[in-house]
């Protein structure tokens, strides 16, 4: 098994692209890449941690190919906003690929390089690419969010504007 984690805004919106995918074994937001260690989501909020929301994937690479993961990855997010995703806004909503190894950091460069150079996108990409820190688990309040929570979940999705983007610059 090996770890991926995404950031891309919100991750309530994170999980469900990549759960209930066959070789993908477990998915949990959380925070990484701040200053604090242990952070609660009342910290994370505030935007001066450093952290960014982040789902970290638990996957069988024979089986589910990290280059998927990048795949499904991309059309989730906005990666020409550096202040946040959607209706989100802050430095703990912006996007970044956390990688594990050089094999994930050259792969996620490659995938970046694709998205810049698909002419989808007339900013510039500002996704970062990070080497993986200290992953800490959220509040078990945001695990799995959209099943415990799915009225809320698909008002505040559908406020977002994340799906309108997805839709437009995405799915043509």
């Amino acid at each position: 098994m090996e770890k991926a984690t995404f950031a891309g805004g919100c991750f309530w919106c994170m999980v469900t692209p990549f759960e209930e995918l066959d070789g993908i074994h477990g998915i949990v937001s959380g925070y990484m890449g701040g200053s604090v260690d242990n952070p609660t989501y009342e910290q994370i909020k505030t935007g001066n941690t450093g952290h960014y929301e982040a789902v970290q994937i638990t996957f069988d690479p024979a089986v589910f190919p990290y280059k998927r993961l990048l795949d499904l990855y991309w059309p989730q997010i906005d990666p020409t906003d550096d202040g946040g995703q959607f209706q989100d806004r802050g430095s703990q909503y912006r996007t970044a690929i956390f990688y594990h190894n050089d094999q994930q950091k050259l792969e996620a460069e490659h995938s970046k390089l694709n998205v810049a150079n698909s002419g989808r996108f007339t900013k510039p990409i500002v996704t970062k690419i990070i080497p993986a820190s200290t992953f800490y688990k959220a509040e078990e309040y945001h695990q799995d969010y959209h099943k415990k929570n799915p009225a809320h979940y698909k008002e505040d999705r559908a406020k977002s504007g994340r799906d309108e983007f997805i839709e437009k610059n995405w799915n043509n």
